[in-house]
Parts: structure tokens; C-alpha cells; sequence
């Protein structure tokens, strides 16, 4: 049997030079006559390792990296069909602490298959909840989902369960799966790494949806930003359907169920569910009032289920393991696995699966390493761009989403922006306000005009112009943002600037006394 050399196609380790690695691998074995062939897997997600080999050995996997073309020879020479020692040598993948200490339950192919290879995914119990799932009735699934405690991993944290629920019971000739892959949180990739390394498990999750809910067509609403990404979906839900896992009689069920992709284009607004099916219809992305919800009015005016990408990931092991299993993760009401996404200035940034309640000071230093440049870490923003910034003070705060309310944050998709001693939280402030004037949709006043008032009015405090009166009136623009807006956006811009001005009040003192 040949030996499986494994090279990430994720678009991460495309950007590093992983398409270069394996041309040079493919050349080495061809060279030498080798009984060898490269893999193209997805990333295991520790990003700074980047590109990193991996072979398989009797032992396990054997890990080296950060590859170059250039030392691809010498790692031939050194023996690296039987995983021998090279400077770049990093042991068995799966001893590496960073990947070790995790929890990977969502995540955990990703990394270890060919994302495009049907029997990769089934001989690691791939469509095995789907399986379990055609002998339960609909009702039933959405039990199992709803006692598992899963919730939206997008960034509300609401009940997935509910939401299927309310679907299952809502009146409609024709009901609809819609996937929010729109992922355009700063500092997150999660949805990117699931939708590029292991793909059917987000194609087996939309099914369960459908039959849970008795929606026979879902579409996965994915930016434009991810190319990579969308074409591995589209090959792999063609391979689905040559294999009888969508269409007329999916999973030899009976039962309907059909998948495509649709690309958006380049909104960030489109992130926003009502948003995202006005896109989908073929409208300009703007906020729908709610009510009617979009479970019981969505696409095309039908009851429409619309989740994100991990969440849809992560239905497959609860219906395979179990609800109590899945639940037996996390504290409180935050359930399972958070995929913690670390970015920013970090020195190992990557991504972690982790059960909700690590500390963001246990993500940041123990998985992490702290600071890239190893200067202080000053501020930390949790949730994107409309994430609330933490002061150092507030690092020991557990990953859970009534933690994070009660200190005023957010959890959102799981994006960790760390920044140093040398960041100006009143710039951070202002590009807040910036960016949600440059995104608004313009629907709402309060986000429109507010933000807009916003930036003029932290130049203003910047230039110290009656900065007592403007830090007044920055407050109550923020008020009626939260208290007017229609949606997230104009809703949630206030978290990172009240939070700036909270905690780091000198940066707003200006450049005179």
C-alpha cells in the first residue's frame, strides 16, 4: 500500500506556499520511484506551523513544518516515508500540545481527511447521524437537538432546537435550509476551515435539517471572499448526489432533499439573516423588520430555518452520539464546543475546539502563547467587529455566553483579536463607528446617521473639543443606536466603543491637556 504524504488545501496554507510543497513532493517521489502519493487535506488549524507534511506512519501521523519546496529534499534523504527525525520534525500530529489539549468534536476530521473523499468521510463515522436519523420521526430529531443544547454559533446563541422547532410546526407548502456561511467577523475562519477540510459533514448536517423540519431545498449562502471554499462545496455536494445522499431519495430515505451553493457579494450586512435572504432572493441586502421571524415568513415568504455553518457541522455528532454526550461539554446554558478562532497580534494563532467555560486567559496564553511580538497584551476584542475590547483585568472571564453578557461582551462566531501595549483603543473606537457607517444597509436611522455622528463626534474628543460635552454626547448616541437600531449592526457597534471609553479612558484625552 502506498504511503499517504498529507498537505493542507486550505486556503490558509495556500497563502504560505502549500501548492509549492506538494509539487515538490510529487517531484521527489517521482524521482526516486517511491510507492508514495500526496493527500490534499484541510488545515488541523495550527496556522503558524503552516505548511505543514504530514505522514503517515504505523505509529501515527508524523508532523513537519512549516515546510518550504526548498527543504523538501532533504526530508526525503532523512528518511520521511518511515517518519524519521529532520529539523523540521514536530513527532506525532496528534501529541503536538496545541492540537493534544482540545476537544474536537465538530472539527473532528477536518484535518485528517481528503475533504473531497466520500470514504474518508464514512470509514471516520461520516452519515452516521443521518443514519440514526432516518429511524426517528421529525419531531423526535428536533428533540434530540433541542436537549443537546445547541445553539447558534453565529453570534446570537439562540436555541438551535427552538428555531427547528418553530419551523417543524409552521404551515407552509414548502419550507427551506438556509446556511449563513457569510462569515465576515474579523479575526474568525472557522466556517472557511469546515467548508474547505471536511465539507459532507456541513452537507450531512443541511439533510438532518431538511427531514427534522420537512424542508426539501437548502442553499448555502457563502461570500465571495472564500473561492477556495466554494468550489469544494460544489464538487462535494455533487459527489453527494452521484452517491444518492441528496436528491429525490436522499439517503435512500423517500425523501427529497436538494442542495446548491450561492455566492453573496462582498456585504457585510449579509450576515444578518434577514439580510442574507433578500440577497438570496435577489435583492439588494437590506434588513427585514422583524416580525414576521424568518421561521415563519423567510425565503420566498416560506418557513425558512437559517443557521450557521458550525451549528449545521455540529448536528451530525449529536445525532451520533447522542444529545447527553454532546451536552455533557461546556457550563451553564453554553453546551458543547466553542471553536475559539485566535488571531490578531498572537504568536500561535489557529484555531481551538475547547468545551465552553476556558478563560480567554487560558485561550490566549495556554493555547496561544500570548503576544506576537511578546510586549504586554493591552486589550483583547471577543466577537468580531462589534465585539466589546477586554483590559487584561477582564482576561479571566470564562468563554460562555451569559459570562461574557454579564461584563457587557460577546462571544459572537468565537473570533479572538488580541492586541499589545502599542494599540490606541480610541482609533479602535472610531473604526467601530467607521465601520458600521461604511456597512450599514441605511434601513434604520439610528445606524445610519448615528454612525456617521459617531466618528465626528471621537474626532472631536480625539482633538480634545469640549471633551467632556462630546464623550456625553458619544454616550447617548450609543444609546440610541442599541435601544433604535434594526439589527446587530448599528445594535451592537456600541459594545467596542463603550467598552473603549470604559477601560481605556486615557487614549481619549487627546493630544492636548
Amino acid at each position: 500500500m502506498s504511503v499517504k504524504i498529507f498537505i493542507p488545501c486550505d486556503m490558509a496554507a495556500l497563502s504560505v506556499g502549500a501548492d509549492a510543497v506538494a509539487k515538490a513532493v510529487e517531484r521527489e517521489i517521482q524521482e526516486r520511484r517511491l510507492d508514495a502519493v500526496v493527500v490534499r487535506n484541510g488545515s488541523r488549524g495550527m496556522f503558524w506551523l503552516e505548511p505543514l507534511l504530514e505522514v503517515e506512519t504505523p505509529k501515527g501521523r508524523v508532523a513537519y513544518g512549516p515546510m518550504t519546496p526548498d527543504a523538501v529534499p532533504s526530508l526525503f534523504e532523512a528518511g520521511l516515508l518511515d517518519g524519521k527525525q529532520h529539523a523540521l520534525c514536530l513527532g506525532l500530529t496528534e501529541e503536538i500540545p496545541y492540537l493534544k489539549n482540545q476537544e474536537r468534536l465538530t472539527f473532528a476530521r477536518c484535518g485528517i481527511v481528503d475533504p473531497l473523499s466520500l470514504s474518508d468521510y464514512i470509514s471516520r463515522d461520516g452519515y452516521k447521524g443521518l443514519q440514526n436519523a432516518l429511524k426517528m420521526s421529525a419531531e423526535k430529531i428536533v428533540e434530540e437537538v433541542t436537549n443537546s443544547g445547541l445553539r447558534g454559533r453565529g453570534g446570537a446563541g439562540f436555541p438551535t432546537g427552538i428555531k427547528w422547532n418553530t419551523v417543524l410546526k409552521a404551515q407552509g407548502s414548502q419550507k427551506y435550509i438556509v446556511c449563513n456561511a457569510d462569515e465576515g467577523d474579523s479575526g474568525t475562519f472557522a466556517d472557511r476551515m469546515i467548508m474547505e477540510g471536511d465539507p459532507f459533514v456541513l452537507i450531512e448536517g443541511m439533510t438532518i435539517a431538511g427531514f427534522a423540519v420537512g424542508a426539501t431545498q437548502g442553499y448555502i449562502y457563502c461570500r465571495s471572499e472564500y473561492p477556495h471554499a466554494v468550489k469544494t462545496l460544489r464538487r462535494a455536494i455533487s459527489i453527494a448526489y452521484e452517491n444518492g445522499y441528496l436528491g429525490d431519495n436522499a439517503a435512500g430515505s423517500g425523501k427529497t432533499f436538494d442542495l446548491e451553493v450561492r455566492m453573496g457579494a462582498g456585504a457585510y450586512i449579509c450576515g444578518e439573516e434577514t439580510s442574507l435572504l433578500e440577497s438570496l432572493e435577489g435583492r439588494r441586502g437590506q434588513i427585514r423588520p422583524k416580525p414576521p421571524l424568518p421561521a415563519i415568513e423567510g425565503l420566498f415568504g416560506k418557513p425558512t430555518v437559517v443557521n450557521n455553518v458550525i451549528s449545521l457541522a455540529t448536528v451530525p455528532i449529536i445525532l451520533d452520539k447522542g444529545a447527553d454526550h454532546y451536552k455533557n461539554f461546556g457550563m451553564g446554558r453554553s453546551r458543547g464546543t466553542l471553536t475559539i478562532q485566535l488571531a490578531g497580534n498572537i504568536k500561535y494563532g489557529g484555531l481551538v475546539e475547547k468545551a465552553f467555560g476556558l478563560t480567554l486567559r487560558q485561550a490566549i496564553y495556554d493555547f496561544g502563547g500570548g503576544t506576537a511580538t511578546g510586549k504586554n497584551l493591552r486589550a483583547v476584542q471577543v466577537g468580531g467587529p462589534l465585539g466589546a475590547y477586554f483590559p487584561e483585568k477582564l482576561l479571566d472571564t470564562p468563554l460562555d455566553y451569559e459570562a461574557f453578557a454579564a461584563k457587557k461582551g460577546l462571544v459572537g462566531h468565537g473570533g479572538v483579536v488580541v492586541f499589545d501595549e502599542t494599540v490606541n483603543l480610541a482609533k479602535q473606537a472610531r473604526f467601530a463607528m467607521e465601520f458600521c457607517a461604511e456597512e450599514s444597509c441605511g434601513k434604520c436611522t439610528p445606524c445610519r446617521i448615528g454612525s456617521t455622528r459617531g466618528v465626528e463626534t471621537i474626532d472631536r474628543i480625539i482633538k480634545n473639543e469640549d471633551r467632556t460635552k462630546n464623550l456625553e454626547v458619544l454616550n447617548d448616541l450609543c444609546e440610541v443606536m442599541l435601544d433604535g437600531s434594526l439589527c446587530a449592526l448599528g445594535g451592537l457597534t456600541p459594545y467596542p466603543v463603550l467598552s473603549a471609553v470604559e477601560h481605556f479612558p486615557e487614549d481619549f484625552h487627546g493630544t492636548t491637556a
